[in-house]
């Protein structure tokens, strides 16, 4: 038993348990918090078991709802899931915890399935070149892995520019189900070594239109806005055939409480979500859809649904309860906690659970709690045996889920900004912190959403309402940046339509160039002509990235235990909002010019 400098030290300068204490939906793909396999393990052996009798063909498809309070684990537990698939190999993964609209789930659970398809599957890379490597080896009786196919791609795509075209008509010589070709061509150009050419057929495949250049080198054919919503559910039912070809499809929908609103059928997220499982499990081959939900939304809401009988016989096969925590449990959760931590530190403890007293570990257990409560408790106790150290200064209680949030965009906020509902989310809110505030000279008084018919919603995505100089201005912004054609022409000619939205200023927040000769250019150019004053503001990575952190915070509070107030707290205090340039560039006197640093769409 060592009880030497090393440890004394390694306990006074770390505390382990100071980290946010939830499972965020990013957490599941990445390696996160320590999994302690036998909490829970009844509902992970569950699922593994439904998992190997879909693969041996035993059964087609597999329902399992795992029903659970807020803290038991269920996140934590589809993390484990995710990672053993990671692992072996045995099935895809797919997961879904965030709808945007719910009025096209459809389109929304196709952008999931592309996302989840990026991530790296069992053989080191994504999910994507994983399935387009299967089909180019079922087509060609070749048995390459994935990095030797990508090798093979860009080899062959050097000598024969037509190569995607013509391993697309060896496949469907033996898929004859597939309806859309281009769904296959997408899938073969995933294994292009350039990212650019990889990017943009996951975005087509994801629903989304590309610029037309892009389209037409890739030879894919673009769609209307309508049509892809329309033609969402046949390509997702198609996508999800051809990865059973080969292997089952494992497909989780979580945290369906988090979106408190409902569709134009008056149904809320967790009920649109649990019909759209009930149909997917209706057409697909070969998979395991897991639904995880809280009690309460299984009897209010799904047990209400009118087709009860209907949905819960297919995502509901099986139901499994999560439980809260005994005694053993505490102990096996702290132990793996503190062994991760001293294997990092190189030093060796005492005993496992040290510097913790095990009894009143044991005591906790009684009480049964929660895992959040559990690791919470160890953070307030951490300390050395006899030692009084003292206490670090006091930390917002917003600032740990903050960090988490923007360590989290690292990696990711390159996607997040195509995102333009996300960004315009995050900019509303930020605003929204601002109302009784002068900014660039602006009292801001409310942030409104814009009335407009259906034909015309979506394109203005708020109203700022102030007052400058003694006269009311409405700003509309409209963030137009993860799209092009068609779409940004349509919604650039809402923008310059002061009249009939009731602005007297229209705001463009873009970062990409909006090329010459279009109908797009034209409208541009009058909204920043000095007849309307309109303002393009150039969206920046840097500067989106703190106000999407703090949206994201303020969305999942619930988890993080925080109210409103202590989240626009600490974004006063950390003026966060105030001296963002974004912000302030949105109220400022418009140039009417077009930003030097717009990058080119293809970029």
């Amino acid at each position: 038993m060592s009880n030497d400098n090393g440890l004394i030290n390694a306990i006074k300068n770390h505390n382990p348990f100071d980290r946010p204490l939830v499972v965020r939906s990013q957490d599941i793909w990445v390696t996160g918090f320590p999994d302690v396999p036998s909490l829970n393990a009844h509902a992970s052996d569950a699922v593994f078991d439904a998992i190997e009798r879909v693969r041996t063909k035993q059964q087609p498809v597999i329902g399992i709802t795992i029903k659970a309070e807020r803290g038991l684990g269920k996140s934590h537990l589809i993390s484990r899931i995710r990672h053993q698939l990671q692992a072996d190999g045995s099935a895809l993964f797919v997961y879904t915890s965030e709808i945007n609209d719910l009025n096209r789930i459809k389109g929304e659970f196709l952008r999931n399935l592309a996302n989840s398809l990026k991530h790296i599957g069992s053989q080191g890379m994504s999910q994507w070149r994983e399935l387009a490597t299967a089909i180019f080896n079922e087509a060609y009786n070749k048995a390459f892995t994935p990095d030797e196919m990508v090798r093979h791609f860009s080899e062959v795509l050097r000598v024969n520019s037509k190569v995607v075209e013509h391993w697309t008509d060896k496949v469907l010589g033996i898929k004859h189900d597939i309806e859309n070709p281009d769904i296959i061509a997408a899938i073969l150009w995933t294994l292009s070594s350039n990212p650019s050419e990889e990017r943009y057929a996951i975005n087509w495949l994801a629903g989304q239109e590309l610029p037309q250049s892009r389209a037409d080198a890739l030879g894919l054919a673009n769609s209307s806005a309508q049509d892809r919503e329309a033609q969402a559910f046949s390509t997702v039912r198609q996508i999800l055939d051809l990865i059973s070809d080969y292997k089952p499809i494992v497909i989780c929908f979580d945290e369906l409480e988090s979106i408190l609103m409902c569709n134009d059928a008056g149904f809320t997220a967790s009920q649109v979500t649990a019909i759209l499982a009930k149909d997917l499990y209706d057409k697909i081959k070969r998979g395991v859809f897991i639904t995880a939900m809280f009690p309460q939304t299984w009897t209010d809401q799904i047990r209400a649904l009118k087709e009860a009988e209907s949905v819960t016989d297919r995502i509901a096969q099986r139901t499994i309860e999560l439980t809260y925590l005994k005694s053993e449990d505490v102990i096996a959760l702290v132990s793996q906690w503190l062994k991760d931590f001293y294997n990092e530190q190189e030093v060796t403890p005492p005993y496992s659970v040290y510097p913790f007293d095990e009894d009143k570990l044991k005591e906790l257990g009684k009480e049964r709690p929660m895992v959040r409560k559990v690791l919470q408790w160890c953070k307030e106790n951490w300390s050395v045996p006899t030692i009084i150290i003292p206490p670090p200064p006091p930390r917002h209680p917003v600032e740990s889920a903050y960090n988490n949030e923007i360590a989290a965009l690292k990696d990711k906020i390159k996607d997040e900004i195509e995102d333009n509902k996300k960004v315009a989310n995050a900019l509303q809110f930020s605003f929204s912190t601002l109302i009784g505030q002068t900014l660039e000279n602006v009292q801001i008084i409310e942030i409104l959403d814009v009335k407009a018919r259906s034909a015309d919603q979506g394109y203005i995505n708020f109203k700022i309402v102030g007052r400058e100089n003694g006269n009311v201005v409405k700003i509309g912004v409209s963030v137009l940046e993860g799209v092009s054609g068609r779409f940004l022409q349509a919604g650039l000619k809402r923008l310059i339509e002061y009249k009939e939205f009731d602005l007297t200023r229209g705001c463009l927040v873009r970062s990409k160039k909006i090329s010459s000769g279009t109908k797009a250019k034209q409208y541009l150019d009058v909204l920043l002509s000095r007849h309307l004053g309109g303002e393009w503001v150039l969206l920046k990575n840097e500067e989106i990235k703190p106000l999407l952190a703090i949206n994201y915070v303020m969305k999942a509070r619930n988890d993080y235990e925080l109210t409103e107030a202590e989240i626009i707290d600490f974004a006063i205090q950390n003026r966060i909002v105030l001296d963002n340039n974004l912000i302030r560039e949105i109220l400022s006197d418009p140039s009417g010019e077009i930003p030097e640093d717009a990058i080119d769409e293809d970029i």
